[in-house]
């Protein structure tokens, strides 16, 4: 099996029931999950040998995050320990037009004091196939900021294929902190999961003409990137229609030697839980350039194991590639004999 090693902050997240606000409810749902680690359990269930990279506190959130990794098939071995905190955040699940509302409780967490000292960057990317990281991590301070580049470039200076996903967070730091972060990063990154507003804003790319179509504008946004980053090989992102919380149209795209490729538009209503659905299209997408498949078969079974996330509660997908494959080929509403 081909070794995958993820790096972010893996949170305790607690969650209202439909139709409850946050100030009124009276119990919570509780659930482990982080962009990273999300990924990392999508590639643990599509076969890979993954290993998560984090700090987490000595006590018994610490202890669940790890029984949790390890119930997905995550490798645990490079978890570091320490600091006082899991970091948490409070879900209000949206219904019909009220859209989801996170609270972040997560300031002075055991991630968030991470230093480089503590990681064996050279023992971690030992045989390592693919590297992921999110913007989120160098969201949260500066010393995680020099964690994230130096991992990047170690991961390169072993021949690992690197993955980032924009992930921007508005509530974690400003435009212009994100902007002068990825500038360091990108020069380091393979595969970028990034849309037009990171283009944008993030990246200072001048806006594309209104004439264009939503596709021409995305190919539009990714051929300038690619001109400041000749490094990054593969850009990918999600065409999402929101009709309601509970109704959202999906489709995935892939850009590949100048050429986008688009996945048919999946109908996803009811939606059960779409936190993490870019996580499993961003694991879908990986695995496809991880098997070689072809660029449209990479951007249809990562949009087919993002619409099944949508099926379930908690932040991690848990199908199987078979099981991918299986929903992408015979469409949804099925019954599987």
């Amino acid at each position: 099996m081909k070794k995958v090693v993820t790096l972010g902050e893996i949170m305790l997240r607690l969650s209202t029931q439909a139709g409850e606000r946050l100030s009124q409810a009276n119990q919570l749902m509780m659930h482990y999950g982080g962009g990273e680690a999300n990924v990392g359990v999508s590639l643990s269930h599509f076969g890979y040998d993954v290993y998560f990279v984090s700090k987490i506190p000595n006590n018994p959130l610490g202890l669940g995050v790890k029984r949790h990794l390890q119930s997905h098939g995550v490798h645990t071995e490079y978890l570091v320990t320490g600091g006082e905190r899991l970091g948490t955040y409070y879900l209000e699940t949206g219904i019909g037009e009220r859209s989801a509302k996170v609270t972040y409780d997560r300031k002075y967490s055991s991630f968030s004091k991470l230093l480089v000292e503590e990681l064996d960057f050279d023992e971690i990317f030992k045989d390592a196939a693919l590297f992921h990281l999110s913007g989120i991590t160098p969201a949260l301070s500066a010393r995680l900021q020099e964690v994230a580049l130096i991992a990047l470039q170690k991961a390169k200076e072993h021949g690992v294929m690197t993955s980032f996903d924009c992930n921007y967070r508005a509530s974690l730091w400003s435009h212009q902190e994100a902007a002068e972060a990825f500038q360091s990063l990108l020069p380091y990154v393979d595969i970028c999961f990034c849309g037009e507003l990171d283009a944008i804003y993030l990246l200072g790319i001048e806006q594309a003409p209104d004439t264009l179509t939503r596709e021409e504008k995305l190919v539009f946004y990714y051929k300038k990137i690619k001109e400041i980053y000749p490094n990054i090989h593969y850009m990918s992102s999600t065409f999402r229609d929101v009709h309601s919380a509970s109704s959202n149209d999906l489709q995935g795209t892939l850009f590949v030697d100048g050429s986008l490729y688009v996945s048919e538009k999946h109908a996803i209503n009811p939606i059960a839980d779409r936190v993490g659905g870019g996580d499993a299209f961003a694991a879908g997408i990986l695995y496809g350039l991880l098997e070689t498949l072809s660029p449209q078969s990479s951007v249809s079974f990562a949009a087919a194991a993002s619409a099944l996330k949508h099926t379930i509660y908690g932040d991690c997908n848990t199908f199987t590639f078979e099981e991918v494959f299986q929903f992408a080929e015979n469409g949804s509403g099925k019954i599987l004999r």
